[in-house]
């Protein structure tokens, strides 16, 4: 993804990107060697923690973290060469914030959006070295604790993930998109990995389970054990699409 984003846009280290929506940073953190800053921003304090974490882990020294709500923005954040939205637009007034962060594109600038499915591998799943994760039992394991409702912050999707992106950005003042797609590749991961990814997930962030997080969290590891006592999982990852929006 970073190279097809890197010759896609000419990016070479200069100008700034914002990542909205950022949960732990893992769209900010990947695309950070591309620019000369990068603004995550989140609603929720746990995710703002958890990116702030790993930038310092990897060593990311151009990277800053805000609290704040998509149809909270501009918030004096200034202007930048690139937005992206990895699995998050959904959550959003998204009428309201596209309008917002076109505004926020300096001249030439672009949105991205992410299209992907990146918490679980293609099913039904390849024979490969390890076994993947058990992702319909991890489901039911979370709509146990959370119910059956996806949460993300104070935020709800009670109907599903909303269709209809395209009349939205156009609707915004953009033109496009110009689709990029990106293969997907086989990957392994230590259970360790696997637990990290799906608390990862906006509908599964850790501070969502309350005082039931660490018999949530056992209860996972008990799954995974059970699919793979090796502690080992392989997948075959999903293709990735890039929609990149102009503004007009």
């Amino acid at each position: 993804m970073v190279a097809v984003l890197r010759d896609a846009l000419a990016l070479d280290g200069t100008g700034r990107l914002i990542d909205v929506g950022c949960g732990p940073g893992s769209m900010a953190l990947l695309l950070a060697g591309l620019f000369e800053e990068v603004v995550g921003v989140d609603p929720d304090p746990g995710m703002i923690a958890a990116a702030g974490a790993r930038a310092e882990e990897r060593g990311v020294a151009n990277a800053r973290w805000v609290r704040m709500t998509a149809e909270s923005l501009p918030g004096s954040l200034g202007r930048f060469r690139v937005a992206t939205f990895a699995q998050s637009f959904h959550w959003m007034d998204r009428l309201a914030v596209a309008s917002i962060v076109r505004g926020m594109l300096e001249p030439g600038g672009r949105w991205v959006h992410v299209d992907a499915i990146t918490h679980r591998g293609v099913e039904p799943a390849p024979a490969l070295r390890w076994p993947s994760p058990p992702h319909a039992a991890i489901g039911d394991l979370i709509r146990a604790y959370l119910g059956e409702v996806r949460r993300a912050g104070r935020g709800t999707l009670p109907g599903g993930t909303p269709s209809g992106e395209a009349g939205i950005m156009l609707a915004a003042g953009f033109t496009g998109p110009e689709r990029l797609r990106i293969a997907g590749r086989i990957y392994e991961r230590s259970e360790d990995e696997v637990v990290a990814s799906v608390f990862s997930l906006s509908s599964a962030a850790p501070h969502l389970f309350g005082d039931r997080l660490a018999d949530f969290e056992s209860e996972l590891r008990t799954l995974l054990r059970d699919r793979s006592p090796s502690g080992w999982f392989a997948e075959q990852a999903h293709d990735v699409e890039l929609l990149i929006w102009s503004p007009e």
